[in-house]
């Protein structure tokens, strides 16, 4: 899933969804009583339902450190970061990465998560100064389902962007689905599923990228997209994300036109 290069307006609709979910435990991973956890330590999957595709993900913000370690539920470090030189003395706080993200003819899903294992993930860091630091994230395999019958003005959404013709909206622009109920039907493992939130991102991509996005509670499945934005381009992309509280990501996109 491509990264978002700038946002046009984000308006927040809820405090939880703003927060998002932290599927982290965050405590002393080894009882010494020196270990700080970190404020924010976040892993998690995300599944790009229409194009195919799975990446692991992962935040971690803190205290200012000079080196980070992540071991999986064997306890077998799978990454390893070394501040060096100058940034060394500066010391790093926060850390955002995704990982690649082949399509399932290159890496099927039961593949990809045999590399990553459901269980107890160890984030441990040491301070500039010293300190440990220490949080435990879990993982699950427990994905969302993807939005269903979703609507671009009351027309049917396209399945993908390549379809044509794409729907056009004569109208305002309301994007609405279902509301997500259960896990993904055949991608992961089947269990309960409850949503934090959603995210709405559209955007013009001509002649130059302009993003709007908003988070929805999990009681919200029905937007409109304001005028003030539609009125700058003809075409427009969109993309609903599904966090689970288990903090994985589910995500579909489609395509519309305005006439």
């Amino acid at each position: 899933m491509k990264n978002i290069q700038c946002r046009w307006l984000t308006v927040p609709l809820a405090a939880a969804a703003v927060s998002g979910a932290v599927p982290a435990e965050n405590g002393n991973g080894n009882g010494d009583e020196q270990d700080v956890p970190f404020d924010e330590a976040r892993l998690f999957f995300e599944l790009n339902d229409t194009d195919g595709d799975l990446g692991i993900h992962g935040l971690i913000d803190g205290d200012e450190w000079k080196r980070l370690e992540i071991e999986d539920p064997n306890d077998v470090r799978m990454l390893d970061v070394l501040v060096r030189g100058r940034l060394r003395r500066q010391g790093l706080t926060e850390i955002f990465f995704e990982s690649a993200e082949p399509p399932f003819d290159e890496l099927a899903p039961q593949q990809f998560f045999k590399r990553f294992p459901e269980g107890i993930y160890d984030i441990g860091g040491i301070t500039l100064d010293g300190r440990e630091l220490d949080s435990e994230v879990r993982l699950s395999h427990v994905l969302a389902a993807p939005p269903a019958n979703i609507r671009v003005g009351s027309i049917p959404a396209a399945k993908n962007c390549d379809v044509e013709p794409l729907p056009s909206v004569s109208g305002p622009v309301i994007i609405d689905w279902d509301p997500v109920t259960k896990s993904h039907p055949k991608i992961g493992k089947a269990g309960p599923v409850a949503v934090d939130h959603y995210e709405l991102v559209v955007e013009r991509e001509e002649p130059k990228l302009l993003v709007f996005s908003v988070m929805l509670p999990p009681d919200r499945t029905r937007f409109k997209v304001p005028a003030e934005f539609i009125s700058l381009g003809d075409s427009f992309k969109f993309e609903i994300i599904v966090r689970a509280m288990n903090g994985n990501q589910t995500a579909v996109e489609s395509c519309f036109e305005v006439e």
